[in-house]
């Protein structure tokens, strides 16, 4: 879906599908140089990092394993809750692999902290994160993220994987939600 389709329903476009292509490659340039020679199991977070996993997979060089988890701390809404909900778990051990978590957006951190903490639990060699996006004006706790795509503000965005009521994920561009579509 294309932005213009759905103008009266965006505010502000953020990222287009070219900044976001570019910006993947970068990454996936850094991720390959720094991972050299070891085995990494990518760890996409359903349903919002489905894109973001598949194009940043594609712009790998080298082998990569991948699995999912399912995880929620928002529901139908558009504040996270803080509470974290395993939604699908992974297929992959964990013990002694390097894991990267591929995310499409970090917002307040809390379910990111929370994956964090039980990946290390498992028994992961090394964590670290990848993401599209990052808010840092409405972080409540402090992530350590190593490969970040784009600062935004802290608005309801849509796109790129990212959705309000399972509508808009096919959206090429991330974009600010206008407020009547949600409220």
């Amino acid at each position: 879906m294309e932005s213009s389709d759905i103008r009266d329903e965006l505010t502000d476009i953020l990222v287009t599908e070219k900044e976001i292509q570019d910006k993947l490659r970068e990454l996936a340039a850094r991720i390959d140089e720094d991972y050299a020679g070891k085995d990494v199991l990518l760890v996409g977070v359903l349903k919002g990092a489905v894109m973001v996993m598949a194009d940043l997979a594609r712009s790998l060089c080298g082998h990569v394993q991948m699995d999912w988890m399912a995880v929620s701390s928002y529901g139908a809404g558009t504040k996270s809750s803080g509470v974290v909900q395993i939604r699908k778990d992974l297929d992959s051990d964990l013990t002694n692999r390097h894991v990267l978590i591929v995310e499409d957006i970090i917002d307040s951190g809390l379910t990111l902290s929370w994956l964090l903490e039980n990946f290390e639990s498992r028994g992961a060699a090394s964590i670290e994160v990848c993401a599209l996006l990052r808010k840092p004006d409405a972080a409540k706790v402090q992530i350590d993220c190593k490969y970040v795509g784009f600062d935004i503000p802290n608005e309801f965005v849509v796109g790129y994987g990212l959705d309000f009521a399972e509508r808009y994920r096919n959206l090429r561009d991330v974009a600010v939600l206008a407020p009547h579509v949600y409220s």
